[in-house]
C-alpha cells in the first residue's frame, strides 16, 4: 500500500512542474504568450480549489481505489493531450491534469486514514509529502535533458510513465482485494473509529465529546489564519516553481538543463522538510497539538476525512491548494 501511495504522489506535482524548464522552447515553438505560459502552472492550482466539491462527490460515489485509478488515468490522458501541439490542446491537457490531481489530493489522505495502521500514519504521511516533492524534483531535473534529446513534446509525454506505473499497481491491488474480500475488514480495523479499538495511545486521541460551544470560535479563527498562511505558502511555492528556471536562464545565462537542475534544489529542501516535521512533532510535548496534524485529524470520529468519503467546502479547497 505504501508503494502505491508513493507512486501516486510522484504523479501529483511532477506534471505541473514538467513544462517549466522548457517553457522558452514551448513559447518559441507554438507562439505561447507569457500569460498562457503562466496558466500552465496557474490553472491546476486554480482547479485545486474549484474542483474540490466535485472531486469529493466522485470519491464518495466510486470509492477510494476507483478514485485513485481515475486520478492517474486523467493525469496520463492530460499529459498526452498537452503534448500534442497547439495552444488550445496545451491548455485542455493542463485542465485535465489539474482536475485529476485534485481527486488525488483528496483521496490519498483518505487511503492513508483507512488503510495504514495508526502507528505508521505519521511516517507514511511524511513519505507521501516527500514523494510529492521528489516527483517535482525529478521532472525539474530531467525534462530539459529529455527535451534536448527528444524535443519538448516527447519530454513532457515521457513523464506519463509514472502515472502508467501507478495505474498498473493499483489495478493489481484492486484485483487482489476483490479476490480476498477479507482484506477490507482488516483495513477497516486499522482505522481508529473509536478510542477503545484504536491502536493509538489514549493520550493521542482528542476527547470524544469536546466542548463545542467554547471550541468552535477558536477553531474557526485558527482555521482562517492557517488558510491565509497556507495560501501565502502556495503562492510562493508555485510562483517560484513556475518561473525560477526561466529566470535563471534569462538573468544568469544558464542552459535549460542547468536552470532546471538549479531549480530542483528548491524541491530537495521540501523533501527534507517533509521528513523533518514529523521528527519535530515526535518531540512535541502535547500529543494532540503537535506540528504534524495527520494523526489527530485521523483520530477524530465523525469529522473531517472518512473512509470512502472526501472533504468539501472551504476546508477541502484550502487543503488542496496548499499541498
Amino acid at each position: 500500500m505504501v508503494a502505491g501511495i508513493i507512486l501516486v504522489a510522484l504523479s501529483l506535482r511532477g506534471p505541473i512542474i514538467a513544462p517549466t524548464p522548457v517553457i522558452t522552447d514551448i513559447q518559441a515553438d507554438i507562439g505561447l504568450s507569457s500569460v498562457a505560459a503562466g496558466l500552465l502552472t496557474g490553472l491546476p492550482v486554480f482547479l485545486f480549489a474549484v474542483v474540490t466539491p466535485a472531486a469529493s462527490a466522485v470519491i464518495r460515489r466510486a470509492g477510494p481505489e476507483a478514485a485513485v485509478l481515475l486520478c492517474l488515468t486523467g493525469v496520463l490522458i492530460g499529459t498526452v493531450v498537452r503534448s500534442l501541439g497547439s495552444t488550445p490542446l496545451l491548455l485542455v491537457g493542463t485542465v485535465v491534469i489539474g482536475a485529476s490531481i485534485t481527486i488525488g489530493n483528496i483521496v490519498i489522505p483518505v487511503v492513508i486514514r483507512c488503510d495504514v495502521p495508526w502507528r505508521q500514519v505519521s511516517v507514511v504521511t511524511a513519505a507521501y509529502s516527500a514523494a510529492l516533492n521528489v516527483g517535482s524534483m525529478i521532472t525539474a531535473l530531467g525534462t530539459a535533458p529529455l527535451a534536448a534529446a527528444l524535443g519538448w513534446r516527447w519530454a513532457l509525454t515521457a513523464w506519463g510513465v509514472l502515472a502508467l506505473a501507478g495505474i498498473g499497481y493499483w489495478l493489481l491491488l484492486s484485483r487482489r482485494r476483490s479476490a480476498t474480500p477479507g482484506d477490507a475488514a482488516a483495513s477497516a480495523a486499522h482505522a481508529p473509529s473509536a478510542p477503545e479499538t484504536s491502536e493509538a495511545p489514549a493520550e493521542m486521541l482528542p476527547p470524544a465529546e469536546p466542548d463545542t460551544a467554547h471550541a468552535t470560535g477558536r477553531v474557526r479563527s485558527i482555521g482562517w489564519l492557517l488558510a491565509l498562511a497556507f495560501c501565502g505558502q502556495a503562492m510562493a511555492y508555485y510562483s517560484v516553481t513556475a518561473w525560477l528556471p526561466a529566470l535563471l536562464a534569462d538573468t544568469r545565462g544558464l542552459s535549460l538543463a542547468s536552470s532546471g537542475a538549479s531549480a530542483s534544489l528548491f524541491q530537495v529542501a521540501a523533501v527534507i522538510g517533509a521528513f523533518g516535521v514529523p521528527l519535530l512533532a515526535a518531540r512535541a510535548q502535547h500529543g494532540d497539538r503537535g506540528v504534524d496534524g495527520a494523526p489527530p485529524v485521523g483520530a477524530r470520529r465523525d469529522r473531517g476525512v472518512h473512509c470512502g468519503r472526501g472533504v468539501g467546502g472551504v476546508q477541502g479547497a484550502v487543503v488542496n491548494t496548499t499541498t
